[in-house]
């Protein structure tokens, strides 16, 4: 199986900069214009959907207890809201179609015997 790697912001930027050609100054403000968008979308309370990808939306969490699993004491973890990512259908399909392929590709050949 192949090792798998992070892609940093600076991956991201260096793809898109040897696609577009621009440079990789532009190509940064523009990621980073993108990702603060976001974030003030989804402090703002909205759900941020884009089409084909997926949607980004907030979750609240109720307050609850917990153990610390070291010394055993019971700890109240409080209520908070949370980032969550939903994938869209078509994100997803394509996703197990490539991972199905790349599996059929590197399967080895069965012989019927001939």
């Amino acid at each position: 199986m192949e090792e798998r790697t992070n892609i940093t912001k600076k991956d991201i930027v260096e793809d898109i900069s040897l696609r577009t050609g621009l440079t990789q100054v532009e190509t940064k403000t523009i990621v980073e214009s993108f990702l603060d968008a976001l974030v003030k979308g989804l402090m703002q309370g909205n759900n941020i959907e884009i089409r084909g990808f997926g949607r980004f939306k907030l979750k609240e969490r109720k307050q609850r207890s917990a153990r610390n699993p070291r010394t055993g004491e019971t700890v109240v973890i409080n209520a908070g809201t949370k980032p969550v990512f939903e994938a869209s259908k078509e994100l997803i399909k394509s996703l197990n179609d490539i991972l199905v392929a790349a599996e059929a590709a590197s399967a080895p050949v069965k012989s019927n015997g001939k």
